[in-house]
């Protein structure tokens, strides 16, 4: 069925009939503040309230690691917005097992969620004891490098194909007054890079064993002394960067002044708002160029319980309207991700969504280290690799240490 046909039955069917009896506003809680983000997340407010309902934007600067924690202390203090953005895995855990969030199994049944969300783990990641708690938007990877193909052409060097030429490339970079590598001061964002470093230098079996079956003999072994090595020269190459949040760093790529960035898919809106073209202006390379893989993360909503009657049942409505095949394709296309229903037509994509669209159609995935470990595991994590990147004295072998202690103790 043709995406308008198949948008147009489900408006009829489905999101329709519950605005018209149920109009509520719902305060929605989120942490995308970008310029990029912010015309996502607009395409979900429109269609909220265009079922009679209304969308109140609770977005909260920084990042996920600002802003978990108020919208869980809001949560377990008494004082629940109607929605709030997680990434689906186990940071929600916790409020599940509390009591405090709402049981969306009714509606992911009645609209059969586990039929058209693809791949199946990102639904399973929103199951806790049989019952689906959360509506998952979007599909992001970490497993992109971007690249400035201006910066590249003022030092005079081809635009890297991989990993290793880019680290070859980055004498002529610096030589060009140009930062090779932007990574921006947030603890998350440096953590994040050596994930995708994890996986591009170590591989798939290595990641697995490690994060998903907690294995320190792996995280101690020879293929992570060279992700350690890779990670050593991710540091090298990011001295000078200057920056604290993503977008910054994206920006510093944008603008010609850093050869490249490793970051997640969500960097594709902030080049799309800067009106800049995948393949002519930007470059990405999907698993560093090594590995050709992506990571099944990416964003969910859950519901706290409320009180109000009116609200929970505009809840629903919300929770329809994030899966619809229409809102999928207009937040994922201006987010950069990949939508989470199968049956959607993104003939819109530009060249780096179509080649995620691509790893994904092959099965070229990986289970998202928010899914496998438990939050405080991964802020064990990003406190290492912070204090990594920001601390040229520490060794690598030191790292790697504290890293399988890490894992050690994994839950």
């Amino acid at each position: 069925m043709k995406l308008r046909l198949l948008a147009a039955a489900l408006a009829a069917s489905v999101v329709l009939p519950f605005g018209a009896a149920n109009a509520a506003e719902l305060e929605v809680t989120h942490w995308w503040t970008s310029g990029g983000e912010a015309a996502a997340v607009a395409e979900l407010a429109k269609a909220f309230d265009a079922t009679g309902n209304k969308w109140v934007d609770g977005a909260i600067a920084g990042s996920g690691g600002t802003a978990r924690p108020i919208m869980v202390s809001r949560i377990t203090g008494g004082d629940p917005m109607g929605a709030t953005q997680f990434n689906h895995g186990r940071q929600a855990e916790e409020l599940v097992q509390s009591g405090l969030m709402r049981d969306l199994t009714d509606v992911a049944t009645k609209e059969h969620w586990k039929d058209i969300i693809k791949p199946s783990s990102l639904l399973d990641s929103c199951t806790i004891d049989g019952k689906i708690y959360c509506a998952p938007v979007n599909i992001h990877s970490w497993q992109w490098l971007w690249l400035s193909n201006a910066a590249f052409k003022t030092a005079g060097v081809e635009v890297p194909k991989n990993w290793d030429e880019f680290v070859a490339a980055a004498p002529a970079l610096e030589k060009a007054g140009i930062v090779p590598l932007a990574v921006g001061g947030q603890p998350w964002q440096a953590n994040g890079a050596f994930g995708v470093l994890m996986i591009a230098i170590g591989g798939k079996d290595v990641y697995q064993k490690v994060f998903a079956d907690k294995d320190a003999e792996a995280a101690a072994g020879p293929e992570m002394v060279k992700v350690f090595k890779a990670a050593d020269d991710a540091r090298r190459l990011s001295k000078g960067t200057n920056v604290q949040d993503w977008n910054q760093a994206t920006n510093l790529v944008i603008t010609g002044k850093a050869g490249g960035q490793i970051m997640g898919d969500w960097a594709q809106g902030e080049f799309q708002l800067a009106g800049q073209k995948a393949g002519t202006d930007y470059t990405c390379l999907p698993g560093l160029g090594v590995n050709e893989v992506i990571s099944t993360g990416g964003d969910a909503f859950y519901f706290p319980l409320l009180k109000d009657e009116e609200k929970s049942k505009a809840q629903e409505v919300l929770a329809s309207t994030l899966l619809n095949p229409t809102t999928q394709v207009a937040f994922n296309l201006k987010k950069g991700s990949l939508p989470v229903r199968g049956d959607v037509d993104l003939a819109a994509a530009n060249d780096c969504m179509k080649k995620g669209l691509d790893i994904l159609a092959k099965g070229n995935v990986v289970t998202s280290t928010d899914q496998m470990v438990s939050a405080d595991t991964q802020k064990q994590m990003e406190d290492l690799f912070s204090e990594f990147f920001a601390t040229p004295t520490m060794t690598p072998d030191a790292a790697q240490k504290r890293f399988v202690d890490i894992i050690a103790a994994a839950d």
